[in-house]
């Protein structure tokens, strides 16, 4: 009798798990996020094929180049399918992506989905590295500002911050590139070295990509942090805190530092659609072979199959990431449950 009857104990208890998932606020979020964002993808890519479709010249021209002759270029466009009207090509694209395949490159030939997976990788290792850069920054700095509201630190900051957010990316990556590549020969100006090869160099090759992108970001973190955990001092918690005779680093750091950080996260979240219009410009100027590059390269060659492509992948990115900040919003802080009407 109690052999049978455990087993019995145990898939009740797993029954009731698997509901108390199902019906769990951040499962239904996801899932409200997840079919909103079908209709917003197919937006993007159709809105790019669009703008793509009424830019001049075409895939076939820029392949044969100007000297190409009207009969060659048109026997191009017979071979690429250029010559079927827009609609089509779009519809025809459409269907291959509902069955994973993104077509292939009209210039090289290659399958997309083989281009990405060589690239995509480099970028999402870009990407991170310069967020992890941006936050390891952003966050001493503006709890030595925030220390002292006035104080030597918060002013010098608050002007380092300023100059940070007025600078651009590609006029901050020569300044990186002069000062640590060429008088100061610390990290490599261009080139790309695999992770599989060298961990050492592989970071040394993304570090000054990883400045340009992260410091600016750095600089708006910092301003944002610094006026919360300000905000946060004057919070009737923090006073308490103070009267129980407990330490100033102890009061930032555990109590105002800790409600900052929803804030942070959030801003971090949103952010990551910046981070990536950085990379096509940033991974121009040092050579990587992210899909940043191959994004411009395409436009170049009016690659339309894999500008496509790229936009659908780094939405798709954009979507989930939003998603995923959302739904850690709900696990950091139990009191915030998305779609749920207050009591």
């Amino acid at each position: 009798m109690t052999a049978t009857a455990a087993p019995a104990v145990s898939a009740d208890r797993l029954i009731g798990r698997v509901a108390a998932l199902a019906t769990s606020p951040s499962l239904r979020l996801a899932a409200r996020r997840l079919v909103i964002a079908v209709p917003v993808l197919w937006g993007v890519s159709a809105l790019t094929f669009i703008v793509m479709s009424v830019l001049p010249g075409n895939a076939a021209q820029q392949i044969l180049g100007v000297q190409a002759t009207p009969a060659q270029v048109h026997q191009l466009e017979l071979e690429l399918g250029l010559d079927k009207p827009a609609w089509l090509r779009y519809a025809s694209w459409i269907g291959g992506v509902l069955t994973g395949n993104l077509g292939r490159s009209l210039a090289s030939g290659q399958p997309v989905t083989a281009i990405i997976g060589q690239r995509l990788p480099i970028t999402v290792e870009l990407v991170v590295y310069a967020l992890a850069v941006s936050v390891a920054l952003a966050v001493p700095v503006a709890l030595l500002a925030a220390r002292r509201p006035g104080g030597l630190a918060d002013r010098l900051s608050m002007g380092i911050s300023m100059a940070g957010l007025s600078m651009a990316n590609y006029v901050l990556a020569l300044l990186l590139v002069i000062a640590l590549a060429v008088y100061l020969p610390v990290f490599p100006a261009i080139g790309f070295v695999p992770l599989t090869e060298s961990v050492g160099a592989n970071l040394r090759s993304l570090t000054l990509p990883a400045l340009a992108i992260g410091l600016p970001l750095a600089c708006f973190y910092t301003r944002l942090l610094r006026a919360d955990i300000a905000d946060q001092m004057q919070e009737d918690y923090v006073v308490t805190a103070r009267a129980k005779g407990v330490g100033p680093w102890q009061v930032l750091v555990r109590h105002a530092l800790r409600n900052s950080l929803f804030g942070l996260l959030t801003i971090v979240g949103l952010n990551l659609g910046t981070l990536i219009g950085a990379t096509v410009i940033i991974e121009q100027i040092f050579s990587l072979p992210g899909i940043g590059q191959a994004f411009l390269q395409a436009i170049n060659n009016r690659d339309v199959p894999l500008i496509e492509a790229i936009v659908l992948v780094l939405a798709t990115a954009v979507v989930l990431a939003n998603l995923l900040t959302d739904i850690l919003y709900a696990v950091l802080d139990p009191r915030i449950r998305y779609g749920q009407r207050p009591d």
